[in-house]
């Protein structure tokens, strides 16, 4: 007898279930989320996509499995089967086999070839015994079952289905989510949610080669509280044991879990050899905590700690750090921190309050100027030179924003005083007013009253009302935007204002400039905008493109109005460039404001392709004067800088390039006829190389300031290999600042990474006073797992454009 259908429909729930018990992690309650993971996971090997030219940077790449060899399933895999496990219950139960004996009534036996489908789920073995009395099942000789996000074989499957009960030998299993796969010498089914194994194997790498390997002597799987335990588990690689671990715990899903992560480890010249084991408490599903204890050879021990929190309506997260009693030697020319305790604490938080009004904080603070410089992590942070610190109310809606708060600032600089930080604004409450009065034309104000607090230099509050009334009259080819503003600032200086200048305290003979306490500044701004919009259509090396020609004058009237009696609170002369040809202030902040009677006359062309994107951009621009430049910054504690009298500012020429996906090319140029010298060069090149490298050359300069070259490449020699480098040279300073070499090596399931580094460490404010450092890092990723040491990426994607 050898029918293709069985001829007695069989319990579908019960004999499928038989199948899905054998599952080692997954089953049907996980299995549609694992399908979705499957299909976002073979999405990304299918290629990684680049980042987007120009990206300053780049996320991280996602894990790539596309090296992995297509046919690493197990053999049985059959890519036929649908893949929805929600249609299980809906579905019939296909039965084939060679031989069914149903003789007696509670027991079917099937042999031959049995195949046993519903849904997603396939079973397949030489002999299948199922008693519909008691629900036990045998099933023998060739055991296979698939589901949506599992392959299994084994020798014989054993147990009862109504107690959820099996037992397996001699089990192979895949993980179609993830990769994993691996091995069992028995696997023991003990109810619908706990399940063991003994003597297992786990990697993500091709099925019988694996290059890394978990081997665990024992272990228990808990689907409830999505958990796994292992005893006397042992990580290789290339088939030797480099990690003993008697007993760890995991998670098996995407619930959180309490135990150590992975370790990291460091060294720098000035804290020494760093190594910490981090270890992650799951407190609540809502809020957790990291601590992280860190032992530096030439420091201490670091007791870092994380805590994260999330309610209805608030979300922050505190970092903490603390060393005792710090070992290290005290430099010179930088704060005395041996012997003493030192701390870093850094708090976000935002919190909504009610209605359109939140209130959010960032906190960041350090014991010392130090801090950052000994125990920052890579060059970035340890250039950092304030920390910055905040508190505010604020709150909005669809014609006005105002908000209520403070800054706070902390020079953590140990080369510079303390003078060169920035003023507290301790308080400042600030209001905005967008109020559209027709489609054409609008009323708007920007309002600042603020404290500004600052130890050993002048103090005071300030309030700024700056009121105005545009008008926007456009077409599909032009349009005209005058605009009229008022502007109101006053004063009120606190203490002895009389004893100090601008920088400071007043020495010897110097006058104060400062002859009111409460001095003030009105004047009205005018402006008016004006531009052409043409276009046509053109091609270039045989591609279509659409060309516009944009000319567009700005005009810019302000009265000049004496400012030296005003305080320089948070004002600076901004850097001069293309934007600035069309910005009613050369100066930040409020403290001045420049007078003004300037036309400016620009030029853009554009080249646009048939989808609409920007491929070419060219802008070339100059300001006319028709007055001299009276308002100027202070060149001393008590006295200003002389007027200038310029007729023309500089020329600004811009040109930006992108005619495919495969390269682009930056370019901005300024050169002064007031001192027929170039003020300004800068040049960025950004090549494409295959699909995942990128070649990149910059150049860098501003009169008196910087000149640098900075080239960086990620060249891909094969598809596992890829060179990686950078050079930073200072032409000023006649050295090299940063050099950057390494080698990337990618397979199936592992990634390595070394990169050496020599760089400057600076001991003084200028880069050609500071000595060289060198550093190695090495980095091991497991795919699937996790990275040992992982930091050396983060530093490549901020130090390489484009890297990822």
């Amino acid at each position: 007898m050898t029918p293709s259908h069985s001829p007695r429909a069989l319990p579908p729930r019960r004999l499928l279930a038989v199948a899905a018990a054998i599952a080692l992690f997954g089953g049907p309650a996980q299995a549609h989320a694992a399908l979705a993971k499957a299909h976002a996971k073979a999405a990304a090997d299918e290629g990684v996509p680049s980042c987007p030219l120009g990206t300053f940077h780049c996320p991280a790449r996602p894990e790539n499995f596309a090296m992995c060899h297509p046919n690493a399933l197990l053999e049985f895999y059959d890519p036929t089967l649908p893949r929805d496990p929600t249609q299980r219950e809906r579905s019939d139960t296909d039965v084939h086999a060679t031989h069914v004996d149903s003789s007696n009534q509670a027991i079917y036996r099937l042999s031959g070839n049995v195949r046993i489908a519903r849904a997603d789920q396939l079973l397949r073995a030489d002999r299948v015994d199922y008693n519909d009395t008691t629900t036990d099942y045998d099933a023998q000789g060739n055991v296979r079952y698939q589901e949506a996000g599992e392959l299994l074989s084994a020798d014989r499957l054993r147990g009862n289905n109504q107690a959820s009960h099996g037992m397996a030998d001699n089990v192979r299993y895949q993980l179609l989510q993830s990769r994993g796969n691996g091995t069992a010498a028995r696997g023991e089914l003990l109810d619908a949610q706990h399940s063991r194994y003994s003597q297992v194997t786990y990697s993500t790498c091709d099925v019988g080669h694996h290059l890394w390997e978990v081997r665990a002597k024992d272990l228990k799987i808990d689907k409830a509280n999505g958990e796994g335990t292992a005893r006397s588990a042992t990580m290789r690689f290339a088939n030797v044991p480099f990690l003993y671990l008697p007993w760890f715990s995991f998670p098996i899903d995407n619930r959180r879990k309490s135990g150590f992560l992975y370790p990291t480890f460091g060294g720098s010249s000035r804290s020494g050899t760093m190594f910490s084991i981090p270890y992650y408490l799951n407190l609540a599903p809502n809020y957790d905590a990291t601590l992280e204890p860190r032992i530096y050879t030439q420091r201490g021990t670091v007791l870092a700690g994380e805590f994260r929190y999330l309610f209805p309506g608030t979300a922050g997260q505190l970092n903490a750090e603390y060393l005792p009693n710090d070992h290290g030697q005290d430099t010179e020319n930088s704060t005395p921190t041996q012997g003493r305790d030192r701390w870093l604490l850094k708090y976000n938080d935002y919190t909504h309050l009610i209605g359109p009004w939140s209130f959010g904080t960032s906190i960041n603070r350090t014991s010392d100027r130090n801090y950052l410089r000994d125990f920052g992590n890579d060059l970035y942070t340890s250039a950092i030179g304030t920390l910055a610190s905040s508190a505010y109310v604020s709150g909005g809606g669809n014609w006005w924003n105002a908000s209520f708060g403070a800054d706070s600032y902390q020079n953590v600089d140990p080369y510079l005083p303390d003078t060169v930080v920035q003023y507290k604004r301790w308080p400042r409450a600030t209001l905005g007013l967008d109020l559209p009065i027709n489609r054409w034309l609008e009323f708007g104000a920007n309002t600042e009253a603020v404290a500004f607090r600052k130890d050993d230099v002048i103090e005071g509050k300030r309030l700024d009302l700056y009121p105005y009334l545009a008008a926007d009259f456009q077409g599909a080819a032009w349009f005209v935007r005058p605009k009229l503003a008022y502007r109101y600032t006053a004063y009120q200086l606190d203490g002895n204002y009389q004893r100090y200048g601008y920088a400071g305290l007043l020495g010897g003979t110097d006058v104060s400039p400062f002859d009111r306490r409460s001095p003030s500044r009105t004047l009205p701004i005018a402006s008016l905008d004006t531009g052409l919009i043409f276009d046509r259509s053109t091609s270039l090396f045989g591609t279509s493109y659409t060309q516009t020609l944009e000319p567009r004058l700005y005009y810019l009237y302000v009265p000049y109005r004496n400012q030296n009696d005003l305080p320089l609170f948070d004002t600076t002369r901004m850097s001069f460039d293309y934007w600035q040809l069309f910005s009613p202030n050369q100066f930040s902040g409020a403290d001045r404001q420049m007078n003004a009677n300037n036309l400016t006359a620009a030029l853009t062309t554009r080249l646009l392709d048939d989808n609409g994107v920007e491929r070419l951009s060219a802008s070339f621009g100059q300001i006319r004067y028709f007055a001299p430049q009276r308002v100027q910054l202070p060149n001393s504690n008590s006295t200003t800088a002389a007027p200038t009298d310029w007729t023309r500012s500089d020329y600004v020429a811009q040109l930006g390039i992108q005619l495919n996906d495969r390269w682009r090319l930056d370019s901005a140029y300024q050169w002064s006829p007031n001192t027929r010298q170039t003020d300004l060069g800068t040049l960025g090149l950004q090549r494409r190389i295959g699909t995942d490298g990128i070649f990149n050359f910059s150049y860098r300069y501003r009169r008196d300031l910087v000149e640098q070259y900075d080239s960086s490449i990620v060249y891909p020699v094969s598809e596992r290999w890829r060179l990686l480098g950078r050079w930073v040279y200072s032409v000023r300073d006649r050295r090299t600042v940063e050099a950057l070499a390494g080698v990337e090596y990618d397979s199936c399931c592992v990634a390595v990474r070394v990169v050496g580094r020599h760089y400057v460490v600076a001991t003084s404010p200028f880069t050609d006073q500071g000595r060289t450092n060198n550093a190695v890092m090495f980095e091991l990723v497991f795919k699937g797992l996790g990275a040992f040491n992982g930091q050396t990426e983060a530093v490549l994607r901020r130090g390489i454009l484009g890297y990822q």
